[in-house]
């Protein structure tokens, strides 16, 4: 019998956790008849109820298993933990916002267990619902990605994709610190197959995605999959050490010629604070891959578990 694990990241979904689970628990009992199914909440350090809805949900459904963390180490780290953690022949990641239409989970199911493919993954084929400005950056984002990566990654992709236990033990031993999962995915390779869906809204609750915060992912995606702003900086600095030279001569040139003086105090001084922001941008862009390798070098935890009744369940086993 085939086992399935649902690793479901949470940050504060206290009211998006019932709903999400009853429509789960319906596909779980109506469209999977022989199929064993864990399911796997990771709670990432939410302040509101939403851990003890996950040990209430454990005591009433032994498919039940969660995972909480003692702070808020985001949504990569969850995933991560989620999937180190699970133990089916399968895992599916999906958020609890109900954003991810459990209704999918037979159709993916089938599309890596019968069709020959690694993964079944999702996208959104509009943005309904978002602000235009949201969905603008997101779109200039995927494009700028296949441009400077080698990695593909489909506009709209979710996270929410079921993956063969060869595939997700190949994620598992990308063991980076700076973790930026959607190019992980891509770059680990296997057979990928995307289904389609509309855009669903939020059951409850709110984002926690705001447009600073998605930004600032961008930017980790970039520096993780790419070394070209780099490569930009440089080439911007030696075009301008070429114009700097022939600006050089120019202005030697002038002044053998004419006699004149080399005034202009105002021009001067734009072209030093020019010259100076485009240096500290390159700087900026150098400071950001050293950053994320000291950060890679520490070898910190990507999580820290408080409490879960996967530590409970394996200590009474041994007992």
């Amino acid at each position: 019998m085939d086992k399935i694990s649902v690793v479901v990241p949470c940050y504060r979904e206290e009211d998006a956790l019932p709903h999400f689970w009853n429509a789960l628990k319906k596909v779980m009992t109506e469209e999977f008849k022989d199929v064993e199914f864990e399911v796997l909440f990771v709670d990432d350090g939410s302040s509101d109820g939403t851990l003890g809805i996950l040990k209430k949900l454990a005591e009433e459904d032994s498919r039940v298993r969660y995972i909480s963390f003692s702070r808020n180490f985001g949504k990569e780290s969850a995933m991560y933990a989620g999937l180190e953690n699970s133990t089916g022949d399968y895992v599916v990641v999906m958020d609890a916002d109900m954003q991810d239409p459990p209704e999918l989970l037979s159709e993916m199911y089938r599309t890596v267990k019968h069709d020959g493919y690694d993964c079944a993954a999702t996208r959104r084929v509009n943005r309904i619902g978002e602000p235009k400005i949201r969905s603008f950056c997101a779109r200039l984002f995927y494009k700028l990605m296949r441009k400077i990566t080698k990695i593909d990654i489909v506009d709209g992709a979710r996270d929410y994709r079921l993956m063969s236990r060869q595939m997700v033990d190949a994620i598992i031993s990308v063991g980076e610190y700076n973790r930026f999962s959607k190019g992980i995915f891509s770059w680990v390779g296997f057979n990928t197959k995307w289904l389609e869906y509309e855009n669903v809204k939020r059951v409850d609750g709110e984002t926690k995605w705001s447009f600073w915060k998605l930004l600032l992912y961008s930017f980790e995606g970039i520096v993780a999959f790419s070394t070209v702003p780099l490569a930009i900086s440089s080439i911007i600095g030696i075009i301008l050490c070429l114009v700097s030279f022939a600006a050089i001569v120019f202005v030697v040139i002038r002044q053998l010629i004419w006699h004149n003086s080399a005034y202009g105090w105002a021009s001067m001084v734009s072209i030093i604070l020019m010259l100076s922001g485009i240096q500290l941008f390159s700087i900026g862009i150098l400071g950001q891959y050293l950053a994320k390798t000291y950060l890679e070098v520490k070898r910190r935890p990507l999580y820290i578990i408080k409490d879960s009744n996967i530590i409970r369940r394996e200590h009474n086993e041994e007992n």
